[in-house]
């Protein structure tokens, strides 16, 4: 039986990190893609080790579009043949939209959309040959405007509704498109936004190992929005009852309120 290859971004921390470990537990093949090179070749050391299986790594920030070509062009160079890929990568502030860093906020756009989408198509255009599953990570943030995250809700959204079209477009071809939309996670981000002693960053945050695994059961089921949790897929569907200017306001004293 011929073993598969996932392609996981943001893979050494967090959700990515998690979903590394439950692919190599199931004995998919890892490419393993990150900014850090020696905390990659470290995990795919760690991960050859416990699971025997093959990974590959590139290092690389995905924030510029140049990377997705040049990761691409490392794939096509070493023959590996990508049958699942994991878009998990993704970044955002949080605060008002004219007092944060308008450079680094563009550099989030362009990786939790841009890069996200390129390399989407660059991998399905290869899986369209034979088959193939993506999964790209947006956020319950995607169901509704978040003040004060403006950009980085708005950006989850953008991956929420492209997925969701794509799985449409891709029916009949043999490759499945899928969303996971986790609530506030143990995340580097919420670590870094704990800092602002923000109430949703510090309280109930779900464990990235339990996202990962309903993320890989929803995936495998071929589901194409993928909620972590009950209470979150009842609050989701919620959001489309209610009137959008209230959904605003509340979604804004929720982000604002403080420990």
């Amino acid at each position: 039986m011929t073993v598969e290859t996932v392609l996981i971004t943001g893979a050494t921390k967090g959700i990515g990190y998690e979903f590394t470990k439950v692919f190599a537990e199931h004995c998919y093949n890892l490419v393993l893609v990150a900014r850090d090179s020696a905390l990659l070749e470290q995990q795919a050391e760690s991960l050859k080790k416990e699971y025997g299986v093959q990974v590959n790594t590139f290092a690389g920030d995905l924030s510029s579009h140049t990377t997705v070509e040049s990761l691409y062009r490392y794939l096509k160079s070493e023959g590996i043949e990508i049958n699942i890929l994991i878009n998990n990568a993704g970044a955002g502030g949080l605060g008002l939209m004219t007092e944060l860093d308008i450079q680094k906020e563009m550099e989030c756009l362009q990786l939790n959309m841009i890069s996200l989408t390129y390399l989407t198509r660059l991998i399905v255009g290869d899986m369209k040959r034979k088959q193939g599953k993506i999964l790209n990570v947006a956020s319950t943030a995607a169901f509704q405007p978040t003040p004060r995250m403006s950009m980085y809700g708005a950006s989850k959204s953008y991956v929420l509704f492209f997925t969701e079209a794509i799985a449409e477009e891709l029916k009949g071809t043999g490759v499945q498109a899928s969303v996971l939309c986790p609530p506030s996670t143990k995340t580097p981000l919420t670590q870094g936004l704990a800092s602002t002693r923000t109430k949703i960053f510090i309280k109930n945050l779900i464990e990235p190992e339990a996202v990962a695994k309903c993320g890989f059961e929803g995936l495998m089921k071929n589901k194409t929005v993928i909620i972590p949790g009950f209470k979150n897929k009842l609050m989701a569907k919620s959001v489309g009852l209610l009137p959008r200017k209230w959904v605003t306001i509340y979604t804004r004293k929720l982000i604002e309120q403080k420990v």
